[in-house]
């Protein structure tokens, strides 16, 4: 992976937390967004981990840049929790938007759950995330609304509390399930739906209308 922050000390912090995982590698790090671009391009890594605000290409251009060539899938992680840094990273195709906050065994989690092509929104700011893009989001349509009709009853249960912002546990706990039974039913729902995040699968729960879940 490449690690883009303009703190030279969060920086090494940050690639000190992430070598100590086994299957993690930080192969390249830059100061600014343009070399982590250009990293990018000559590395091609699973993941780039990119801060927000760095000079030269802040990290939401750079996170599109990323995305656009299919050098990389990106992690935003920045201290700030606002809304702007948060839809401006994923409308440029990050996969990913955490906090500087977030320990140590999160951010790894994060970086793994990234690199296997899935999509990881920080819990602070999921259900807020979710809320003012559906509020903005055109209706589904048709041919969504059929996918979801196709998805098993207990599914669409798991797809509805996945429209509430709920993590694996809470809707396991909701749903009398075990958590590993939950990660199974999300991984089919976006699979069976044709999505890459959580976050696509949340707001076409709440654009389709779907009832609570029960519990």
């Amino acid at each position: 992976m490449v690690l883009a922050d303009d703190q030279q000390a969060v920086r090494a912090g940050l690639a000190l937390i992430l070598a100590g995982a086994p299957d993690v590698e930080v192969v390249g790090q830059a100061a600014d967004g343009r070399a982590a671009v250009d990293l990018c391009r000559s590395l091609r890594p699973d993941v780039a981990v990119l801060d927000v605000r760095m000079p030269v290409l802040d990290g939401i251009s750079a996170t599109r840049e990323i995305v656009a060539q299919e050098l990389a899938d990106v992690l935003v992680l920045t201290t700030f929790d606002l809304d702007e840094y948060v839809f401006g990273a994923l409308r440029a195709g990050a996969s990913g938007f955490l906090l500087k906050d977030t320990d140590a065994a999160g951010l790894v989690a994060a970086v793994r759950t990234v690199a296997q092509g899935e999509g990881i929104i920080a819990p602070g700011v999921t259900r807020r995330l979710i809320s003012a893009f559906a509020a903005t989001a055109p209706t589904a349509s048709t041919r969504s609304r059929a996918a979801v009709q196709s998805l098993t009853p207990r599914e669409r249960d798991v797809l509805a509390c996945l429209g509430q912002g709920l993590s694996n546990q809470q809707i396991a706990d909701r749903l009398g399930l075990a958590e590993s039974t939950t990660k199974t039913h999300v991984s089919r729902i976006l699979t069976k739906l044709s999505l890459r995040s959580r976050v696509q699968a949340a707001i076409l729960a709440q654009e389709s209308g779907l009832p609570d879940p029960p519990g």
